[in-house]
Order: C-alpha cells, then sequence, then structure tokens
C-alpha cells in the first residue's frame, strides 16, 4: 500500500490535535509504505476510543503519553456534565496545534521534570470560557511532545528569584498553579497542575523568539536580559491581576552577602524543613519556600500566624500556621528549622510590617485581598509597622523578644523559691514543662538545653544564679 492510497482523511481526524505527530506519522509512512495500513488502522482505533472516552467523561483525550498525560490530572468524580466538558476542552487546548506567541528554546527545567525543554506560550482554541485561552507549556525538542504546561488562567503566582550559591547568577523562574501552592487542597473533581521550574542565565535573551521565529532580540533594546524579556512578557498575559514578583530589599535582604558572587546581595536564608535543605524568600506577596519538591508558596492572605521556637545562640525555627481557603477550618503548622540567627531582625521586621505575628489580624489579611475597607489601612510601607491601635504594645515586641522576656520572668520567679538542696534536679524540670514546650522549644536533652540557653540570654544574671 503507497502512501498515496491512504486515507489521509482517518489519519488527519485521528491527530488532529497534535500537528508535530501527525507529521511524523506521514513522514513514517512515507519512509515505510508497508506500514501505511497499519498506521490507518492505528488512526481509526485511536479516533474510536477519544470518541468512546470523550462519551463517558471519565478520562480526557489529551493525545498525548507517558509524562505529559501522568501530570495532567483530572479527579475521577466531576460534578456535572458540563464541568467536565469544559475540563475536556481546556486541556485539549494545551497540545493543540496553536498560535505561537514566543518562545524559549533550551531552557534547564527542574520540576515537575529535570531536563532541556522549549518554553512555549500560545494562543489556542476557546478554553471553556470566554475569548481564545493562554497556555504556558513546555516541549520536547527532539520529539515534538508537549510535556506539561498549564493555562494561563490557572497561574495564581509567579516569582523570579535568584539562585543561591551559584557562581554564575541565575535566575529561577517558579510557575504556582491553583491549589499548587503546597498549602491549599483542590475541590474534589478540579483539574490540577503541578508547579513548573526552570532557570535562565543572566545575560541577553539569545534562544527567545517571537512566534513568528523572530529572534527576541531583534525587537527588544540592547540592555534586555533573559530575566527582564519573561517578566514583560508574563507580566502582558497573566490574569487576575496576577504578576511576577521579585526580592526586593524593601522587603527582606540578608546580612550575609552572597558566598560566590562577591559584592551581590543575598535575599535568601537558607532553611530545613524536616530533614529537607531549602531557600526562603521574603516576597512583597509572600513567603516562598523551594527550589525542590514540594514547594511551598505561603501566601499573606493563607497565614494565620508566625511565631518563633527553639531559639538558641545560633539558630531558631520559624513556625508558620496557615489556613487553606478551600478547608477554612482545618489548620496546619509548617515548621521552617535551623535558621541563622544574623537573619532574625531582618525576618521579624518583615514579620511585623506585614503583621503576620498575630493570628487575630489573618481575617484583615484575606480582606485587604478582597479590597474590604482597603482604601483605609495606611500605605504598604509603614501602615503595619508601629502604632495602628490593633496590635498595641504586641506588635512594638517581637515574638522572639517575648519569648526572652518570659524566659527572665521564669529564671526571677525560680531564684524567688530556689531551695539549695533541690540541687539535683535539672533546671525547668517539673510541671511546667508542657508549658515552656508550647512557648519555648528547645533542642532536647543532653544537647543544647535550657541551662545553656539561660546563659546565652542571660549572661551574668545566670552566674549569679548559679553561685547562689
Amino acid at each position: 500500500m503507497s502512501s498515496s492510497t491512504v486515507d489521509r482523511a482517518v489519519i488527519d481526524k485521528a491527530f488532529e490535535d497534535n500537528a508535530p505527530l501527525r507529521k511524523r506519522v506521514y513522514s513514517a509512512i512515507a519512509s515505510t509504505p508497508e506500514h501505511a495500513l497499519l498506521f490507518q488502522d492505528i488512526a481509526k482505533y485511536t479516533t474510536t476510543l477519544r470518541t468512546t472516552r470523550g462519551a463517558s467523561g471519565t478520562q480526557l483525550p489529551l493525545g498525548t503519553e507517558g509524562p505529559a498525560a501522568k501530570k495532567r490530572k483530572l479527579a475521577n468524580n466531576n460534578t456535572n456534565d458540563a464541568a467536565a466538558s469544559a475540563d475536556s476542552a481546556l486541556l485539549a487546548g494545551l497540545t493543540a496545534d496553536a498560535e505561537l506567541q514566543f518562545y524559549v528554546q533550551d531552557l534547564s527545567f527542574s520540576i515537575p521534570q529535570r531536563k532541556k525543554l522549549r518554553l512555549e506560550v500560545t494562543r489556542g482554541a476557546n478554553g471553556g470560557g470566554s475569548g481564545a485561552a493562554e497556555y504556558l507549556r513546555a516541549r520536547n525538542q527532539a520529539s515534538g511532545e508537549v510535556e506539561f504546561g498549564l493555562p494561563i488562567s490557572k497561574i495564581q503566582h509567579v516569582v523570579c528569584l535568584p539562585v543561591p550559591e551559584k557562581t554564575q547568577r541565575q535566575f529561577n523562574f517558579c510557575i504556582i498553579p491553583e491549589y499548587g501552592d503546597g498549602i491549599s487542597s483542590a475541590p474534589e473533581g478540579t483539574v490540577t497542575f503541578e508547579p513548573i521550574v526552570w532557570t535562565i542565565p543572566d545575560g541577553p535573551p539569545r534562544t527567545a523568539f517571537l512566534g513568528s521565529g523572530t529572534p527576541a532580540m531583534e525587537s527588544t533594546n540592547l540592555a534586555e536580559s533573559y530575566e527582564s524579556y519573561l517578566q514583560r512578557m508574563l507580566n502582558g498575559r497573566l490574569k487576575n491581576g496576577t504578576k511576577v514578583v521579585c526580592p526586593s530589599e524593601k522587603e527582606f535582604v540578608s546580612p550575609t552577602p552572597e558566598a560566590h558572587r562577591k559584592g551581590e546581595k543575598a535575599y535568601h536564608v537558607k532553611a530545613f524543613r524536616g530533614s529537607k535543605e531549602g531557600f526562603l524568600f521574603f516576597l512583597s506577596t509572600g513567603i516562598f519556600f523551594g527550589f525542590k519538591k514540594p514547594l511551598i508558596f505561603f501566601s499573606f492572605d493563607s497565614i494565620e500566624s508566625i511565631s518563633y521556637t527553639s531559639v538558641l545562640q545560633r539558630t531558631f525555627n520559624l513556625n508558620i500556621t496557615t489556613r487553606s481557603p478551600t478547608s477554612p477550618d482545618e489548620l496546619q503548622e509548617f515548621e521552617l528549622s535551623m535558621i541563622d540567627q544574623s537573619n532574625h531582625p531582618g525576618i521579624d521586621a518583615y514579620i511585623k510590617k506585614h503583621r503576620l505575628q498575630d493570628a487575630s489580624l489573618a481575617e484583615a489579611r484575606r480582606a485587604k485581598k478582597l479590597n474590604i475597607n482597603g482604601a483605609k489601612g495606611g500605605d504598604e510601607e509603614g501602615g503595619a509597622g508601629v502604632g495602628g491601635g490593633d496590635g498595641g504594645e504586641g506588635e512594638e515586641e517581637s515574638e522572639l523578644q517575648k519569648a526572652q522576656r518570659e524566659l527572665e520572668d521564669r529564671e526571677d520567679e525560680e531564684e524567688e523559691d530556689y531551695d539549695p538542696g533541690s540541687d539535683g534536679e535539672s533546671e525547668g524540670s517539673g510541671s511546667s514543662s508542657e508549658e515552656e514546650d508550647e512557648e519555648y522549644e528547645y533542642g532536647g536533652a543532653g544537647g543544647e538545653g535550657e541551662g545553656d540557653l539561660v546563659k546565652e540570654e542571660l549572661g551574668s544574671e545566670a552566674e549569679e544564679i548559679e553561685e547562689d
């Protein structure tokens, strides 16, 4: 059977939403005509399969395979047929042969897959709403397959962050989709997408192109970089008021400069979540922890309160309590540990500026996002600092200072009730241990315990207690 006798309509229908794959099928038929009938039968089977599954509404015909299909998930229990149909249209557009807005070749992706791919932004068919839907996706440059992506309307946050501890200056673009912040759980039957992270060098956008294929450098100024180009192109397309957010000295800067790039300010803080090491960034819209799975983005409206624990001479822990918009009755606590003490003043100023230390202010933060009584709260820089009437003295005193003051008060009480015959008992033991664990966690028995911490924090006062 020759390629000229192949029923092209059958193949075109089977692969109508995947032009690269359709092209490869025709190329294979041309090079091996004896397999033409096989390809035609595969096309017929694919069409039948797509029609059957589309009618049942249990799984989406994506026209892709392997990781791409794996990454885009749809819960089995859709709320209704209309929602399932809208989701099908939304996801089908992700792999469709759509109009390219711009693309960047050979970008290094680390999440959800670690490989070099082509970043594309497309404008496709109606994605379930009004107008043409736009998509951000990653395409395998060798196979032509779309590996993963998401509709731009589903992007909730985008952050552009300098990559720490690298000799060459680089930036990570992190795409946080709806229900992909590591805090919020998606309602049942909702299509969800994974976060996406890619890395760009610090330099002109040599591998960036407009949709027409024109090099981006021909239409930009000489000072344009990958960072500024992608920020500009994404900001022009992001929905719902979302913009690319970068670190700022107005929010937080570490007192320790970049170790691998002399003279450059560092905007990150090293921390651990469990045994996993990562970096904290304190941004104008929230706190980011990355760059390994799972990424976490603590937006201001999701934060219930922040407190300090395990405050030692050199390190302390940050406890962030969150409330998910989808489960408002459930609180989650995230402990980020082993933060260097030198970062405390900057972190504490950031927390007080955005009024994150007090759970009673959480509703005000959520109202601010919804622009409820938003015209009366003071400016962004100074409105949450000192005064304001809500916090009073509590806003003046940081959580760390409060913990230290309470520790000193307890030591004063112990000094008054001191019994020389109780030398065999360890300091801080007894009925108050549970209260102390809640207020002020220590490093563990046998290590840097309460006695050491008292010496570190109280100095000569602790020596006087021991001499007595």
